[in-house]
């Protein structure tokens, strides 16, 4: 019989206990075991929880009844999260747990959201919240792969609704853990940031040219989640290199718009020491909500929609030099290896003579300020042609090689032999 996956189960036992234990019983019933962690402050639940308050304490360096002292209800839960994130990692670093779901309203989840950051890529996350899919939730909070589900009538007690949804997660998380296939190991893996392939090309090429080196390359879409999965892997060091060419999130972060990517975008493999090579495509582009009005300060720019959700426009010159100056703040904190390629013939397809986003003018604004903002501990390359040309392509393998040819980066594993 296939082994049973112990899931960890936080919550407020004092408070919660009814939910909690529906949601024991339903990770059971479908195969599971449920390892309990309560996170209660003043109280204690009505069962014997695997993982007790105090055990969350001693985790967080206190005692319960200095978190109790400690001034308030938003600074006690944040010392409950730090034991909890660091006694849940300890129990799957021990092989105690292959999953976790944590229960809460927006105090409960903010606990378990730290407590998700903990966990690597790989370990099943479900959180059951009042506060799902909120803007109340930063994008810098959200794990790679967390999975959320609304809490729908969960305020007081048990009901028909939230056993509906309660039930769901508890068997999501169990079935999660069974099926997980974790990442590969036996290659080190390169981070990329791109748009779709009508937006920016160069991953046509160095995709596959990487992966004949021996590297997996790892694309993410910079919608504002796949740069937060970019920045939230490389926080956690998962990259032995960086690709950074679409760098559309961090315009929108810095012209207000909520598709975002959060406040560290461009920062987290430079904080690392992570060799990264870094272009600006598509900083030209600002996105928002397709629902929403436009925003006043763009009411007069060419703009596109892309779908029901996604709209985009484009920023004018001064906007663009305001994010070349943002470009080489962020490039200024890296404490490794850091090459900026400029291409100044382009940075999106639809900004060429002929295409609709074509601005000359402005595009040369960014190319003169950014060339003045590379800081010193970074390279600067510019090339004359676009950044969809092959020659941007053959520029970031050129200094990539050299990079490995000089022990910066490590060299890919080409012998795979069959195990």
């Amino acid at each position: 019989m296939e082994e049973k996956r112990r899931i960890l189960v936080i919550g407020t036992g004092d408070t919660k206990a009814d939910e909690l234990l529906f949601m024991r019983e339903r990770i059971e019933a479908v195969g599971g075991v449920a390892v309990m962690m309560d996170v209660s402050v003043l109280g204690d639940p009505p069962y014997k929880p695997e993982h007790d308050k105090h055990a969350v304490a001693r985790a967080a360096d206190t005692t319960i009844e200095a978190i109790i002292a400690s001034g308030d209800e938003n600074t006690a839960m944040t010392l409950m999260a730090l034991g909890a994130s660091r006694l849940a990692r300890s129990l799957y670093d021990q092989g105690e747990i292959e999953g976790f779901i944590a229960l809460g309203g927006s105090m409960g989840t903010d606990l378990a959201l730290d407590v998700a950051l903990a966990l690597p890529l790989g370990v099943p996350k479900f959180v059951v919240s009042t506060i799902a899919y909120s803007h109340l939730v930063p994008p810098e909070r959200i794990a790679t792969d967390l999975m959320m589900i609304l809490w729908a009538g969960g305020l007081y007690g048990l009901n028909s609704a939230c056993k509906a949804v309660l039930s769901q997660a508890s068997g999501a998380v169990v079935g999660a853990a069974r099926a997980v296939v974790k990442p590969d190991v036996s290659r080190p893996k390169v981070g990329m940031s791109s748009l779709g392939k009508s937006c920016l090309q160069y991953m046509v090429t160095l995709k596959p040219e990487l992966e004949k080196r021996g590297y997996e390359v790892i694309v993410f879409h910079t919608t504002g989640m796949g740069g937060r999965a970019l920045e939230a892997i490389a926080a956690q060091k998962g990259f032995v290199a960086v690709l950074d060419f679409s760098l559309q999130e961090l315009a929108n972060q810095l012209t207000g718009s909520v598709v975002n990517s959060g406040t560290d975008r461009l920062e987290n493999a430079g904080r690392q020491g992570i060799p990264q090579i870094v272009a600006p495509g598509a900083i030209d582009m600002v996105d928002f909500p397709t629902w929403q009005a436009v925003p006043s300060r763009f009411a007069e720019r060419p703009y596109h929609a892309h779908n029901r959700l996604l709209a985009s426009v484009t920023s004018d010159g001064a906007t663009r030099r305001e994010i070349a100056r943002a470009i080489g703040e962020k490039l200024t904190t890296a404490t490794g290896p850091t090459a900026f390629i400029l291409p100044a013939g382009g940075i999106q397809q639809w900004d060429q003579e002929g295409e609709p986003l074509h601005e000359p003018e402005a595009l040369a604004a960014f190319v003169k300020e950014m060339r003045l903002r590379v800081p010193e501990n970074a390279e600067l390359h510019e090339i004359a042609g676009h950044i969809n040309d092959a020659a941007f392509s053959a520029k970031a393998l050129e200094i990539f090689d050299r990079w490995v040819a000089e022990g910066i980066v490590p060299p890919g594993v080409t012998d795979r032999r069959p195990a």
